[in-house]
């Protein structure tokens, strides 16, 4: 039997979501997510139609999905970031942990989104 490879925050891989207002403001948040080595990748994703309540009443807007791709060790500091950066009063910003995917990606997902020494 073998040993499972030790997981931790540093190589526990997450799929973070959300979703912005439209393509522009998608694509900086994304930009600015990986520049910050905060996330490895983003997808900025088709438009969709968003249907939610809101305040009591239904809502339906256009919106722009992104996915993320980073570590449990830098959530917090994406969840700022999202947060600083996002226009809507209360963002989406669901976390999902990833339980299996190709090995080489997912070190890379940890490779590209560790603190770099300056």
């Amino acid at each position: 039997m073998t040993a499972s490879p030790t997981v931790d925050d540093d190589t526990r891989v997450l799929l973070v979501l959300t979703n912005l207002p439209d393509h522009d403001t998608a694509t900086a948040l994304a930009t600015a997510l990986v520049e910050a080595r905060l996330v490895a990748c983003a997808n900025v994703l088709a438009p969709c139609t968003s249907v939610y309540r809101w305040r009591g009443a239904i809502e339906t807007a256009p919106e722009v999905p992104v996915l993320l791709k980073t570590t449990a060790a830098r959530y917090a500091a994406l969840e700022a970031a999202i947060r600083a950066r996002h226009p809507y009063e209360l963002p989406e910003i669901v976390a999902v942990p990833v339980e299996r995917g190709l090995d080489a990606y997912l070190a890379w997902v940890g490779t590209e989104t560790r603190l770099v020494s300056s």
